[in-house]
C-alpha cells in the first residue's frame, strides 16, 4: 500500500531520511515548507511524518504544544495518519528493557512535555503511530549524538561518555527508523488508532563502542567522561547547557528498547548490522584513511 506522504521538518534527521525512504518505496512525497498553512499542505495526503522539533531543545514548553496542535489539526482535516518519533524521556530513571507497557515515570521537565504531547495525540482521535527510539545516529551527521557528543574528540583518540562507560544505552540508526516508518505506513489500515511501538535499534556501551572502533581504526582509543561541571557553570546564561544538564541522568540509566512488538508487526524487517551502525559516526576522512591503508 502506497500513497502520498507529507514530510514535516525535511531538513532534520527524521524528515530527511523519511523523504528518501518513502520515495524509494514508491510514495508521492510532499515537503512541508515552514511558515505555510500546514492544514492546506496536508489535504489529499495519506500520512504525515512529523519530523519537526525545536533545535537545541529551545523553548520546548511553548513550541512542542504549538507544533502538536498544528499537526493534529492538519491530520483531522485531511484524515491522514501521523507518524512521529517518540523518545525514552517518558520512562524516567528506572533502567531496564523498556516496552510499550513500561510505566511512564518522567523525571525531567522535557519528559513531562513529551508525555503530555503523546497524550494529546492519543486523545485527538487522529490515527497516530509513535515509533519510539533511543539516541539517533545519522550517517550524514546532521548534529546527531555521535557527531556532536560521543565522537566529538575521536580525532584525538577519545570517545566521550556522558556517564559510566559500561552503562547500556539505546541507539537508533535513522535510515532504519525511516524504513520502518514506511513499512508501518503500509500497514496503517490494520493498526490501532494509537500505536506506541518501541524501535529496538541497537544497544551498546561506550566501552563496546571503543572496542569496535579500535578494531576498525587499528589504534587504541580512550573513553573519557563528559565535563558536566562546564554545563553547570554555563547553565545560568546558556539555554542548551541547562537542557543538556537536565538529561544527564539518562547516561547513568542502563536501558534498551524491547523488540517484541516491533518484531510482531514487522517480522521481515532487517536492521543495519550493529558494527556498521557503530562505524557510521566516524568522520568520513577517518574511514577513508583506514580503507586506503588496507589497499
Amino acid at each position: 500500500m502506497t500513497g502520498t506522504v507529507l514530510i514535516l521538518g525535511s531538513n532534520g534527521k527524521i524528515g530527511h531520511h523519511c523523504a528518501r525512504a518513502f520515495a524509494a518505496a514508491g510514495w508521492v512525497v510532499r515537503i512541508y515548507r515552514r511558515g505555510t498553512d500546514m492544514t492546506a499542505a496536508a489535504m489529499g495526503v495519506d500520512v504525515i511524518v512529523n519530523g519537526l522539533n525545536p533545535p537545541a531543545y529551545h523553548n520546548w514548553a511553548k513550541l512542542i504544544p504549538e507544533i502538536t496542535a498544528q499537526v493534529i489539526a492538519a491530520a483531522k482535516a485531511s484524515g491522514a495518519t501521523v507518524i512521529l518519533p517518540g523518545n525514552v524521556y517518558n520512562f524516567g530513571d528506572m533502567g531496564g528493557v523498556w516496552s510499550e507497557t513500561t510505566p511512564h515515570r518522567p523525571v525531567s521537565r522535557k519528559g513531562h512535555i513529551r508525555e503530555a504531547m503523546e497524550a494529546r495525540y492519543r486523545d485527538s482521535g487522529v490515527q497516530t503511530i509513535i515509533l519510539r527510539a533511543g539516541n539517533f545516529i545519522d550517517p550524514e551527521g546532521n548534529g546527531d549524538i555521535m557527531q556532536a557528543f560521543v565522537l566529538r574528540s575521536i580525532a584525538q583518540g577519545r570517545i566521550t561518555s556522558g556517564g559510566a562507560p559500561d552503562v547500556m544505552q539505546a541507539y537508533c540508526f535513522v535510515p532504519d527508523w525511516a524504513r520502518a516508518a514506511v513499512q508501518l505506513a503500509d500497514k496503517r489500515a490494520v493498526l490501532s488508532r494509537f500505536e506506541d511501538i518501541p524501535f529496538p535499534g541497537h544497544a551498546f556501551t561506550a566501552n563496546a563502542l571503543r572496542d569496535q572502533l579500535q578494531a576498525h581504526l587499528g589504534r587504541p582509543l580512550k573513553v573519557t567522561r563528559f565535563p558536566w561541571w562546564m554545563m553547570r557553570l554555563a547553565a545560568p546564561f546558556w539555554e542548551l547547557a541547562r537542557e543538556l544538564n537536565e538529561m544527564r541522568y539518562l547516561w547513568n540509566t542502563p536501558h534498551q528498547l524491547c523488540a517484541d512488538k516491533f518484531t510482531r508487526l514487522l517480522p521481515d524487517f532487517v536492521p543495519t548490522p550493529m558494527d556498521r551502525v557503530m562505524l557510521a559516526g566516524l568522520p568520513a576522512s577517518m574511514t577513508e584513511a583506514k580503507l586506503a591503508g588496507a589497499v
